[in-house]
């Protein structure tokens, strides 16, 4: 372990550098530094050396050239056992440097700044502090490199306890946080000249290579399960309303599974923008979906639509949650863990707060889905990653074709398409039972259609009768249609295009029931 004699000082971060170069101060460590910070330290009575007396060369072109020279990159470089690397900077009389602190240009909050310009941007892009960072880590056995300024105090007791001196396992550990700060800066700089430099087609194609940032938020206390570990992460691009964005009001900290669960609660109601909708999630899985003409009317009929698996539920709303409606979800008879929606009526907060001490509570602000950068849909699976486009498919009245002899009322029509939307929230293989804009019976994930039809009939306990069903994918057999006749259903809408089509319509003709196809096919797994 070899004493830190000589560090370079030049951050743009300038929180807590002048108590740090202070502490350096007392190592007797001579200060070298650039610019801002400098004249800040020499402000703050400390003894600075120049870059440009290092490099006998004056900053340039507004601080764009300063320390890319020899003399410092020479003096960062040089391997302290190797003989010749001492003789060649001894020879252009260039002294070494033991310690680098830098952290780089604020490029990011530049260009979260609104009406930001090309040229801003580019003059926040740092060249010269990353230069030297990759400089001193690649060297790290001889030079320390700090970034971040939560190292600082760290730094010094470590000094502390070794008379001036840094070991080798802490100059490694400071390295990979050097090496992932400069990726993390450069991964920023180039997601935002894409959104210029790419042509729209060009954006709409799959990179050959993905280079996403996701960002922790939070450690949570355990995976689905409680053996397996967890954290919650958020993409740095956020393009609309979601749970990732949401403010929690109330409650304990949200788990693995109630972020999974209240995600796709969330997305479910913001299908439904141009009315009151709510949601009630199990597992993923919608137990009941309503629109009313009011949040307490779309609660009392979502939750009706499955009591029994409503309990333990996420709620959400599109709506704001009026003090009526969170009188209902208090009741007595009912236990949710997640209630999230745009807003709440102050009574309406203090309801829900009253009835339970940890139901998470969260606002999102006016949900709107973007279209026009919708993003990505991800799936993990071991040694790789599944990226597709999000399922944002709309389907409207006039795009429907009535395949069967009966065509669907204009309520029956109204029905399917609700049933239509709330299907592609459904684990496949999915139907889902709807009657009056409610959901009155789901059956979620089964090998099998027709098992799906019947768990969906078995739930909806007799509410289905007269109404429709949505199937996320074709009817490979007639044998679910038949089952849905059984079941007293009128109506069918489902993407067709399988090769027993014709057998399916066929049957929807005998046996009375009107039949749509969409064209399109919503599986979710």
């Amino acid at each position: 372990m070899s004493k830190i004699k000589k560090a370079l000082i030049s951050v743009s971060n300038k929180a807590g550098i002048v108590d740090f170069a202070k502490g350096l101060k007392e190592f007797d460590v001579e200060i070298i530094s650039t610019g801002g910070t400098g004249s800040l330290l020499k402000e703050s009575g400390l003894e600075v050396t120049d870059i440009s007396e290092v490099t006998n060369f004056p900053e340039m072109m507004n601080g764009r050239v300063k320390t890319l020279h020899p003399a410092v990159h020479g003096g960062i470089l040089a391997v302290r056992d190797n003989k010749e690397h001492l003789k060649e900077i001894a020879a252009q009389d260039i002294e070494t440097i033991d310690l680098v602190v830098c952290n780089l240009y604020p490029f990011a909050e530049t260009i979260k700044k609104e009406g930001v310009t090309l040229e801003e941007a580019v003059e926040n892009i740092d060249i010269g502090g990353p230069t030297m960072i990759r400089s001193a880590a690649k060297n790290h056995q001889d030079v320390a490199v700090v970034v971040d300024p939560a190292d600082y105090d760290n730094i010094l007791n470590e000094m502390k306890a070794a008379e001036g001196a840094l070991n080798k396992s802490k100059k490694l550990k400071l390295a990979y946080k050097a090496f992932r700060h400069t990726a993390e800066y450069d991964q920023l700089i180039q997601d935002f000249l894409s959104d210029l430099a790419l042509e729209d087609k060009e954006k709409e194609k799959m990179p050959e290579i993905r280079l996403d940032r996701y960002d922790k938020k939070m450690d949570l206390r355990y995976g689905e399960n409680p053996h397996q570990k967890a954290a919650f992460y958020l993409e740095r691009k956020t393009n609309e309303p979601s749970i990732s964005t949401a403010e929690q009001l109330h409650g304990k900290a949200l788990s693995f599974n109630n972020i999974n669960d209240t995600d796709g609660a969330l997305e479910l109601v913001k299908e439904f923008e141009d009315n009151t909708a709510v949601a009630v999630i199990k597992h993923a899985n919608p137990c009941g979906m309503a629109l009313g003409d009011n949040v307490k009317d779309a609660f009392l009929k979502a939750h009706a639509g499955d009591p029994l698996s409503a309990f333990g539920s996420i709620v959400a709303s599109n709506r704001t949650i009026t003090a009526e409606a969170a009188s209902e979800i208090a009741k007595d008879d009912k236990f949710v863990e997640v209630v999230i929606a745009p807003d709440y009526e102050e009574k309406a907060l203090k309801i829900l707060k009253k009835r339970w001490d940890n139901v998470r509570i969260l606002k999102t602000g006016e949900l709107k889905i973007n279209y026009d950068k919708p993003g990505y849909s991800m799936k993990k699976v071991t040694g790789g990653m599944l990226v597709q486009d999000r399922d944002l498919g709309q389907t409207t009245a006039d795009e429907l074709e009535v395949v069967t002899k009966k065509a669907p009322t204009e309520e029956e029509i109204k029905d399917l398409l609700f049933s239509w939307k709330v299907v592609k929230h459904v684990k496949s293989n999915a139907i889902v039972m709807a009657k009056e804009q409610m959901v009155v019976g789901v059956g979620a994930g089964q090998m099998s259609r027709v098992d799906s039809m019947i768990i969906a009939g078995r739930k909806a306990e007799g509410r289905q009768r007269d109404g429709v069903v949505a199937s996320d994918a074709f009817f490979p057999f007639p044998d679910a249609v038949e089952k849905a006749a059984e079941l007293g259903i009128k109506a069918i809408i489902q993407p067709g295009g399988s090769i027993r089509d014709d057998k399916v319509i066929e049957a929807c003709d005998k046996l009375g029931i009107a039949m749509v196809f969409t064209g399109k096919r919503h599986f979710r797994h």
